[in-house]
């Protein structure tokens, strides 16, 4: 008997899944996960990614059994995976949904897409988020994602018919591939349950400071949605998060109405929540029309500006968390233990290593996707280029990493947490704490260069040449030539008024996480 194939891939959930729904209503299913070797042991994965696709692979196998099925885990690459199954299957037709992820992936979809077809297989792919395939242009793109978000929730299904005489294979572990270790302690938890808990906590309660709080990482982690890792994995969907926070919002609203009060920063919040899940999507739909900015500028002209200046020893300090700037130790550190930090310090992070550091983007990119447990390709580089100023359409954002102090930590919580050196430093010395006399150094117990290292550049030196040579590019015509092709490739249509250069400016709105 013919059977109907659904591959899960960063789709790991029940409920409002199209190619699982769908296929049940063809008959029996073999709902299928392969741990692709060639994307675990890929530079850009970590032994964190593997622990929590597999926390949630144990909850979707265990959902599935619950109504009658099966989740059956193989290892190696597509399609040998498929072909294997087809000699003792007969596969009439696989699902699965539409994936925007890294190169490794989108050559991956090509090669099973030649492979079903040689074999006469049907192969659907089905959307799961705003990101449009095969895009003519921008114009209408906005709309477009509006309509997805307003498709109607797909339950999860209450019985699931599927092929009894098939291994259901194990759960993989760091020890199966060679695999990048982890030593992260406090990760979140993989799981549609857990994104559900996620989401009706800020919604509930955590969210309702959300605009207020999001850019310092001393509330950012309780007050940001936190929803970034299961929108990656598909623990949930963005339609659902989407609607929710909708709902959420109308409710607020009826009740302030009825002459209830409500928390005053509550509909901002959540207004801004609903916008940054819309560049949610804008941005992976970059990725999804040009693949290539995975590796190469967004804006030719600024190739060459740092490829050969390299500098070895400024990246391992600046990834190891020992720049002798406080804030970005701290955020290094927070990231390597937790996998996680808001958008502002992410920002500050990468211009630190673009402009004081004057490294290409690529290397700090691809350390961060190991280190971000909510890496999401398409978001990811278009938001580094972003930040290293190398799009053409943006701002040129070079943070201050002693005023980020001044600004989001000046009692220094979130800073003495992850360096503790300067635990006892009093705060008006923790923006620049190498400015501390010899005496004070020793009464507070952190000598520089002893127990914690001198700033690495000096800032008012490194910002000033980074913008001098940043801004000798970018009014080139030859830039700016090619800032014009960017834009109409890649730039918002919300606003169809006239493309002044004001107007590109707000293309660079942050996506928060």
């Amino acid at each position: 008997m013919a059977v109907q194939l659904v591959w899960f891939k960063r789709d790991l959930r029940i409920s409002d899944h199209g190619p699982l729904s769908q296929a049940l209503h063809s008959g029996k299913c073999i709902c299928l996960f392969v741990y692709e070797t060639e994307l675990i042991e890929a530079p850009d994965f970590d032994g964190a990614h593997l622990q929590f696709i597999n926390q949630s692979l144990i909850e979707l196998r265990n959902n599935l059994r619950r109504l009658g099925g099966e989740l059956i885990l193989r290892t190696g690459r597509m399609p040998d995976v498929l072909e294997h199954l087809c000699r003792d299957h007969k596969i009439d037709k696989i699902w699965a949904h539409e994936e925007t992820f890294n190169n490794i992936s989108y050559q991956r979809d090509r090669r099973v897409r030649r492979w079903a077809k040689s074999n006469g297989i049907e192969f659907a792919e089905i959307p799961q988020n705003g990101v449009v395939r095969r895009l003519k242009n921008r114009d209408g793109w906005a709309v477009k994602w509006q309509q997805r978000m307003n498709e109607a929730i797909i339950p999860a299904p209450t019985r699931i018919q599927t092929v009894l005489d098939i291994e259901p294979g194990e759960i993989k572990t760091e020890a199966d591939f060679r695999i990048n270790a982890f030593e992260r302690k406090e990760l979140q938890k993989g799981g549609e349950n857990a994104a559900q808990i996620c989401l009706e906590s800020f919604l509930e309660t955590r969210g309702s400071n959300y605009r207020g709080e999001m850019s310092s990482p001393v509330t950012a982690f309780r007050s940001c949605s936190r929803l970034s890792t299961y929108l990656a994995y598909g623990n949930i969907s963005i339609k659902s998060v989407h609607q929710a926070a909708a709902a959420r919002s109308a409710e607020l609203k009826e009740i302030k109405k009825s002459g209830h009060t409500i928390e005053p920063t509550w509909l901002k919040s959540l207004s801004s929540f609903q916008g940054r899940l819309r560049w949610h999507c804008h941005f992976m739909q970059k990725l999804e029309d040009e693949p290539s900015i995975e590796f190469q500028n967004i804006n030719r002209a600024y190739n060459g500006l740092r490829e050969s200046e390299f500098n070895q020893y400024y990246f391992d300090a600046w990834c190891e968390g020992k720049t002798g700037y406080p804030m970005v130790d701290a955020c290094m550190r927070a990231l390597r233990q937790t996998g996680w930090i808001n958008f502002r310090m992410r920002a500050m992070l990468v211009s630190f290593s673009s402009y004081h550091l004057w490294l290409h983007w690529r290397q700090p990119a691809v350390y961060l996707a190991r280190r971000f447990l909510d890496y999401e390709p398409g978001i990811h580089y278009s938001q580094i280029q972003m930040q290293a100023g190398v799009t053409g359409i943006n701002t040129v954002r070079i943070y201050s990493p002693i005023k980020q102090v001044l600004d989001h930590d000046p009692s220094g919580k979130f800073i003495r947490r992850f360096v503790p050196e300067l635990a006892d430093v009093p705060d008006e010395h923790l923006p620049e704490p190498h400015k501390m006399t010899a005496i004070e150094q020793k009464l507070y117990g952190c000598e520089i260069d002893k127990d914690y290292p001198s700033p690495i550049v000096n800032h008012k030196t490194a910002y000033k040449a980074a913008r001098d040579r940043m801004y000798a590019i970018k009014r080139s015509k030859e830039a700016q030539s090619e800032s014009e092709k960017v834009y109409e490739k890649h730039g918002s249509r919300r606003r169809p008024n006239k493309r002044t250069s004001r107007t590109r400016q707000k293309n660079g709105q942050s996506v928060q996480r």
